[in-house]
């Protein structure tokens, strides 16, 4: 009997039993956290004796590891320990002997939580996790199609409208599930972002609509937005500096504006980073599915086009993004907290993807 489950199944097992090794494997941050709370709500309870300990991956010892899943709580009413290492794809690496060993027969005092982002079925560790441990996947959920993985949209919606109900307390429509789908992409960490937002405008146990979900979550702002981003993303600065100015003479100010500008541009990040490591590691990674799998949505014509800003960006600068958008987070919040400063320093932003200017914005 298989041991792997998907993070929405085993989010609504009631009294699921947690053996002595559990793995969460997969790319979806948010899901790890919600797997890690249900884990610990099983194991600790309201119980706040019971020990709880956290490591880091890349400075974990062995040794060190063993030793705190083996200790007995002193105070706690007997349950057993929880031991969890975070970013454990390097500590997986180099104690992979030693976790198959261990594998095999774990201490009973205590549970050892293992959490990766890549876990490959091929593995012996997978093979016996899957035998004698608990794996749960948290990845956004796929189904076949022919030879290839897809996202499965209908577990997804399933998902957002349970989610919607039992969290958020109102009634999340299979179409208003797909319309925010459609606007935001598979990113559950930010879907939930925004379940949380529509609940604000809705009575509990009211249901929304999807003309509600459009207007809340996307509106006329989010795609002047997307539209600027796509404009500056191609080098033409004049175009994107005018239509920032058209969206601060209608009221909108820079700090709320770089949100979600911040959010589009991670986008591109992220499909960067995903294909630079996977290059790095010698696998097969297109750029095509790296954007898919940053959450651009799955249509021919929006990835040619993703596709075709990217490369215009350029892997440099594409690379780069995350420490620059941070940068200009840390500036809105501090020197160019001011309405004028703050448009100044997306004026910058836009500017740097011009290719001329790119040098000479980065050395001032």
């Amino acid at each position: 009997m298989s041991n792997t489950l998907h993070a929405f199944e085993f989010a609504q097992l009631k009294t699921p039993e947690i053996p002595g090794v559990c793995v969460l494997f997969g790319q979806e941050s948010f899901l790890h956290r919600s797997t890690l709370e249900v884990l610990c709500q099983h194991l600790l309870g309201d119980d706040e004796d019971v020990p709880f300990t956290r490591l880091e991956g890349k400075t974990a010892q062995w040794r060190d590891v063993i030793d705190e899943v083996g200790t007995m709580s002193l105070f706690g009413s007997g349950g057993r320990r929880l031991v969890v290492v975070d970013n454990a794809d390097e500590f997986v690496s180099k104690h992979r002997d030693q976790l198959e060993r261990y594998f095999e027969k774990p201490k009973s005092s205590g549970v050892l939580v293992l959490q990766v982002e890549k876990w490959l079925k091929t593995t012996r560790l997978y093979k016996r996790a899957d035998k004698t441990g608990l794996q749960v996947d948290c990845n956004a959920p796929q189904k076949k199609a022919g030879k290839r993985n897809t996202l499965d949209k209908k577990a997804l919606c399933d998902w957002m409208s349970d989610r919607a109900k039992s969290t958020h307390e109102f009634v999340l429509p299979v179409s208003s599930a797909n319309a925010l789908i459609d606007l935001i992409g598979p990113e559950l960490g930010l879907i939930d972002q925004e379940l949380a937002r529509l609940a604000l405008y809705v009575d509990p146990g009211a249901k929304v609509t999807d003309s509600l979900v459009r207007e809340v979550v996307g509106g006329w702002q989010m795609k002047a937005i997307w539209d600027l981003v796509d404009i500056a993303l191609v080098g033409n600065t004049k175009e994107a500096l005018e239509h920032l100015d058209k969206l601060c003479q209608l009221g909108e100010k820079p700090q709320k504006l770089y949100g979600q500008i911040a959010w589009s541009l991670r986008r591109y990040a992220a499909a960067t980073r995903i294909y630079e490591r996977a290059n790095r590691r010698g696998e097969s990674m297109t750029l095509r599915k790296a954007l898919q799998e940053a959450g651009f949505p799955n249509w021919p014509k929006a990835l040619d086009e993703a596709q075709a800003r990217l490369k215009k960006v350029g892997r440099i600068r594409a690379a780069a993004l995350y420490q620059h958008l941070l940068e200009i987070d840390i500036s809105l919040k501090g020197t160019h907290s001011h309405e004028r400063r703050g448009r100044l320093a997306l004026e910058k932003l836009f500017a740097s993807f011009a290719a001329e200017l790119y040098p000479r914005l980065l050395a001032s």
